[in-house]
């Protein structure tokens, strides 16, 4: 089970929340833009530091860990690909810098290729590729990362409707194939429909 108690504070930020997400389950941070909803994930990923937090996931204190010492894989909104490196390297890249892999890291990069029906493209560069097959590239990086807590940050934002469905259904697929536990920031009350079995709602006080 994730626990998590964070306070964050910024200039003209405060976001106090108390929550717990059971293993295996979605959960969505809801709230208008600015909220606070991105800070949040960022603190539970390691990338920001909270004046004061306790994050437990399935016992485990995440808050004394480094960032790539927590059990977690995020998506960002942008999706952070690097343009000069082509889909198979992108994805790679999340598992070894440097992209020297190990034998069982190489069949992770092409499990997750087929997970999210991208086999067959690792030469393609992200130029060539429409919005949603970059962000299934970005969502193949996390899988790859083979970790059982996924944060996602307003993933599906850029994208229609038909392409919005289909990462909804992908990541449904693999939330329950895989057992991950959600953490999704979103603004859209379907996003949280269909991954999420619970909503916190997101308010900033000045």
């Amino acid at each position: 089970m994730l626990k998590a108690e964070i306070k964050i504070r910024y200039d003209t930020l405060k976001i106090d929340c108390s929550f717990s997400v059971p293993a295996g389950t979605g959960a969505a941070l809801m709230g208008s833009s600015g909220s606070g909803k991105s800070s949040i994930l960022s603190v539970v990923s390691g990338f920001y530091q909270a004046h004061h937090s306790e994050i437990y996931f399935q016992g485990q204190r995440l808050d004394a860990l480094e960032p790539a010492e927590r059990p977690l894989t995020i998506l960002f909104q942008d999706h952070n690909l690097f343009s000069h490196l082509n889909v198979w390297k992108n994805i790679a890249i999340g598992l070894s810098p440097n992209l020297k892999l190990s034998a069982k890291q190489h069949r992770l990069v092409e499990e997750s290729l087929d997970w999210v029906g991208l086999s067959g493209m690792q030469g393609r560069k992200p130029g060539t590729l429409s919005g949603g097959q970059q962000q299934r590239v970005a969502l193949a990086r996390c899988l790859a990362r083979d970790k059982p807590l996924l944060l996602l940050d307003e993933p599906f934002a850029g994208l229609d409707e038909k392409r919005q469905q289909e990462m909804r259904d992908l990541i449904n697929r693999l939330m329950q194939e895989k057992n991950l536990t959600l953490l999704l920031a979103t603004h859209q009350a379907e996003d949280a429909r269909q991954l999420c079995d619970q909503v916190i709602e997101v308010e900033a006080s000045i």
